[in-house]
């Protein structure tokens, strides 16, 4: 595992202990950028109308497409270390 693996991991876990619950849109960022780390670009099908939750996240995921794993997780990591920074 290299660095940016590691720092991915451990925010991954941070996002857990953090004091102060992030927004809605910034847990959909959350979402995004962790499901583009682990998978790359989205190729599900998108959630039936009535699948808000479903939609949203799907959203987020999409939205993130293109880029790659290592500048997902390096986002990710910077996103995390701005929320503990609000704490």
């Amino acid at each position: 595992m290299d660095d940016i693996d590691d720092q991915f991991e451990s925010a991954t876990k941070s996002v857990f202990n953090l004091k102060n619950r992030p927004s809605d849109d910034q847990m959909l960022q959350l979402y995004g950028l962790y499901k583009q780390s682990l998978f790359g670009n989205n190729k599900t099908p998108k959630p039936g109308v009535f699948d808000f939750k479903g939609k949203e996240k799907w959203n987020a995921w999409k939205n993130v497409s293109g880029k790659g794993k290592t500048k997902a997780k390096q986002e990710y990591i910077n996103l995390v270390e701005q929320l503990k920074m609000l704490e």
